[in-house]
């Protein structure tokens, strides 16, 4: 089972063209509105209700939803967690986003100003001109202010502290808002910028079916051990 978690501000839109390339079954967690002052851990527990505890899954998280994703893995151990265009800890930030969480100039801008600027965006996100930008535009457009600037808030105080083990990271080579770094990542997809969710959905895919693959192989091995020693037993 995978569960999808968008990026900040962004819905389901975003996985358009991921989902239907996906073997297996899929769901995408939509945000959920913050209550005032509601901490990272506390909103983590409420989106993780929609998420079997008992059962082995994947969580894809593309960007915030990376952070997400991790914080859910503390409450759902049996999760494994990919990170599609997002960081494994706040160590990683880069230096631009690491400079606005020193100075907090970003509370001095309200996050509707991004719709304002839609072409600058587009280059920073690195959003290909055509169906894409027109997407890009309308999730703009549709973004929420409170969470927003919640959200943005969370990720620049993120703990990181124990997260929960290895998570599995696939970044683009052009992305601008978590260039690749010193530290080694998983997968680099050639081209990919930050929106490559839905511009490099094949890609994507194939490293998320490979997974799953893997995972069954594991489950028939074990259940075919079992078999044998059940067999061999007097």
């Amino acid at each position: 089972m995978f569960y999808l978690l968008p990026g900040l501000g962004a819905d389901e839109r975003v996985f358009q063209n991921l989902q239907p390339l996906l073997r297996g079954e899929s769901r995408v967690l939509p945000w959920l509105t913050p209550t005032p002052r509601e901490t990272l851990p506390h909103y983590v527990a409420r989106m993780a209700e929609s998420v079997d505890a008992t059962q082995p899954c994947i969580l894809v998280g593309v960007s915030f939803g990376g952070v997400v994703a991790l914080e859910m893995r503390r409450i759902r151990p049996l999760a494994r967690v990919v990170l599609v265009s997002s960081i494994p800890d706040a160590g990683c930030l880069p230096p631009l986003l690491s400079l606005i969480r020193r100075t907090g100039v970003y509370k001095l801008f309200p996050p509707q100003w991004l719709k304002l600027f839609p072409r600058a965006g587009q280059w920073y996100f690195g959003v290909r001109n055509g169906p894409e930008y027109h997407l890009f535009k309308q999730i703009l457009q549709d973004m929420e202010p409170a969470y927003t600037r919640w959200a943005i808030d969370q990720l620049l105080r993120w703990d990181s502290t124990d997260t929960g083990g290895h998570s599995l990271q696939i970044l683009g080579t052009h992305d601008r808002v978590f260039p690749p770094g010193p530290t080694p990542v998983d997968y680099l997809i050639p081209g990919g910028g930050h929106f490559m969710v839905v511009s490099h959905a094949p890609e994507i895919s194939r490293i998320l079916n490979t997974l799953v693959e893997e995972g069954q192989q594991v489950t028939r091995e074990v259940v075919g051990g079992d078999k044998g020693q059940a067999a061999g037993s007097p």
